[in-house]
């Protein structure tokens, strides 16, 4: 990639073939998990060939990656004005800010959803802008219109069995029982695992850790799992279901997995003491992770039944999540989460470190140093700044980690406390009791 970068720097040719390259090289640079030198070359290929709005695109991500979210918005408003049938850019435009009355694309989306084609594809990430801006400006009735409409037709495109997913909870709980014994891993304690449901703060609890001087932020990994797979199919065999996934991986040699694990996130880690790992559905494997990394820290960001899951109702995920879309299902889900986690505290006493959404928003000093305490980590103060940390954000959160605290998102769901009525009835029939 070096030598391209240098041979493309020294050539005079086309503009056109100039910035095809530069784009390519972006591409090269955004595998790599480096969005800021993806930023500069998406941005010198867009200036040379400014009609091509692939690259906007491009330019636009990266530079909400990298917290330039004015220059995101611009970018993003270049690839509209250029294809005014990018659904996505109007999604992701309309998530770079809090949309105010006076300053919103509502109409501007209205319009485009009234000429949308018949594609789901175009239709849903416009009823999804449509939904979040509306909330900004206070229009609640008409945001869980858009919200759910858009819910329902993602829906209707998935393929997508809720059974599986809670039948895994109970193969996992039969698999790694309480009393099971346990056997030495991988000693390394540099990981610190963020996990729990997504969207519950766990970006918020990343960028805070990761300011601190001996903690590299390396974002959602999915080493952990594709370790447990590449060493259950080594032992068994590549056509493996998912229980038998699961039963094969009781067996395995923890320290080969821990090392594994290690090993695959090389060479991102390995530079600072610690690591976050913040992949959420992580906590499947909990039981796995305090065998094969002993003295890895296991945080679980926990928030509010109904917080939890209309935050993730209210997001069109790039990929994963299909529960997500359905308020049944992901109610459904929720309690399955809730009786895995049950049993991982009851296995595990004392193994995981619990961090509540509410109280971090209520009193960020206090539970960060208690946070700190906990991981066994010397408090720094600069890690509350968490806002002003440079360092990239991929997730759905990357925009509102970019703001100073605010304490608008713990009640959100309250404005839709009629229409979230079912699923709170549902969560209590399973045991659980919604907040207040």
């Amino acid at each position: 990639m070096w030598e391209l970068a240098r041979l493309q720097a020294e050539s005079a040719g086309l503009p056109a073939a100039r910035a095809q390259a530069e784009a390519e090289i972006g591409d090269f640079w955004s595998l790599l998990g480096d969005p800021a030198a993806a930023y500069r070359c998406y941005s010198r290929a867009s200036d040379l060939a400014p009609s091509e709005p692939r690259y906007w695109f491009n330019r636009a991500t990266a530079a909400c990656h990298v917290g330039e979210l004015e220059a995101a918005e611009a970018a993003y408003d270049q690839v509209i004005s250029l294809r005014a049938d990018d659904a996505q850019a109007y999604l992701n435009r309309s998530e770079l800010r809090v949309q105010t009355a006076a300053a919103n694309h509502v109409a501007e989306l209205e319009r485009e959803l009234a000429r949308s084609p018949g594609d789901w594809r175009h239709k849903v990430p416009l009823l999804y802008a449509l939904a979040k801006e509306y909330e900004d400006v206070g229009e609640y009735a008409r945001s869980w219109q858009c919200l759910s409409a858009g819910a329902r037709l993602r829906r209707r495109h998935l393929q997508y069995d809720p059974r599986i997913d809670r039948a895994t909870v109970d193969w996992i709980r039969e698999s790694f029982p309480a009393g099971s014994a346990a056997v030495a891993g991988e000693t390394s304690g540099e990981p610190i695992f963020i996990l729990g449901m997504p969207r519950t703060g766990s970006t918020l609890v990343d960028r805070i850790l990761g300011s601190h001087h001996t903690v590299f932020s390396a974002g959602e990994l999915p080493d952990f799992g594709a370790a447990v797979v590449a060493g259950v199919q080594r032992a068994r065999g590549s056509a493996t279901g998912r229980r038998e996934l699961i039963v094969g991986s009781a067996q395995l040699d923890t320290a080969a997995l821990g090392r594994d694990y290690l090993r695959r996130t090389r060479p991102r880690t390995g530079h600072t003491p610690h690591f976050t790992d913040k992949l959420p559905l992580n906590y499947l494997y909990i039981g796995l992770i305090a065998r094969a990394l002993p003295q890895a820290r296991i945080v679980h960001v926990t928030r509010g039944p109904l917080a939890s899951c209309y935050a993730m109702y209210k997001v069109l995920f790039d990929r994963g999540y299909p529960f997500s879309y359905d308020l049944n299902e992901l109610g459904d889900y929720y309690m399955a989460y809730r009786r895995l986690m049950n049993h991982w505290h009851d296995t595990l006493p004392g193994r995981i470190i619990e961090v509540a959404y509410e109280r971090l928003v209520a009193d960020l000093p206090g539970e960060a140093r208690s946070l700190f305490e906990r991981l066994g980590l010397p408090w720094e103060a600069h890690c509350l700044a968490f806002n002003e940390n440079p360092s990239p954000v991929t997730t759905a959160s990357a925009a509102q980690v970019r703001r100073p605290l605010y304490t608008g998102a713990v009640a959100a769901w309250r404005q839709y406390a009629p229409e979230l009525a079912p699923l709170a009835q549902r969560l209590r029939e399973g045991g659980i009791a919604p907040e207040r």
